[in-house]
């Protein structure tokens, strides 16, 4: 499975002259974590998260002071916070292309400690990838997967030449007509399928046999 076949397109995007205030509006109103930054030809220049737009913008409650009068006080910063996403977001940012295999996108998700990337091709951002996006092939039920897999096979090979059965996520496909090359082509298919977290492709006379 590849990044374009999981990512959520097209990608919402911003630009470096935007706001703060309304980069945080648009991050809140979509439910997002960060969004990628671009330029007026849609080239990626960096991320910005949540993080970045909350920086120091939130003044203490003046009210602290009265409540804990034994602590020191604090005065707020004296410089301005940043007034722009260009000030704020994150550069450069981790990307991915659309045919990065999804293991490897979440290799460098955990390795580099981000919640999203953005997919990346020669014309610019075509979306983003999550967390999220990855739980849910995570959490998706064997019924659906089973019945993916059947579809994806009947199109390549007919419907009576396969038994699939799927159990927390391990697709097991029996060959009923035992060809090998077919069986090569059923595991490659399956390994497509969102949601798989592994495959196992035998003969049925093997079956038979046990």
């Amino acid at each position: 499975m590849r990044a374009q076949d999981v990512m959520s397109s097209p990608a919402v995007t911003l630009h470096p002259e935007l706001s703060v205030r309304e980069a945080a509006k648009i991050l809140s109103a979509n439910g997002f974590t960060a969004a990628p930054v671009v330029d007026g030809n849609g080239r990626l220049l960096g991320m910005v998260t949540e993080t970045d737009l909350v920086g120091d913008r939130i003044l203490p409650d003046g009210r602290s002071r009265i409540w804990r009068e034994a602590e020191p006080l604090v005065d707020p910063p004296a410089s301005k916070p940043a007034a722009t996403v260009d000030e704020v977001m994150t550069k450069p940012a981790v990307s991915v292309t659309p045919d990065t295999d999804v293991r490897d996108v979440a290799r460098t998700m955990l390795a580099a400690q981000v919640r999203s990337v953005p997919v990346v091709d020669a014309m610019g951002v075509i979306g983003v990838l999550t967390r999220h996006d990855l739980l849910k092939l995570v959490a998706r039920d064997d019924m659906s997967i089973a019945a993916a897999v059947r579809s994806h096979l009947a199109a390549y090979r007919g419907r009576d030449h396969w038994t699939v059965s799927v159990h927390d996520g391990a697709v097991t496909i029996v060959d009923d007509l035992d060809d090998a090359t077919d069986r090569h082509v059923a595991r490659v298919i399956a390994e497509a399928v969102a949601g798989v977290g592994s495959v196992e492709v035998s003969a049925r006379r093997h079956e038979s046999s046990r």
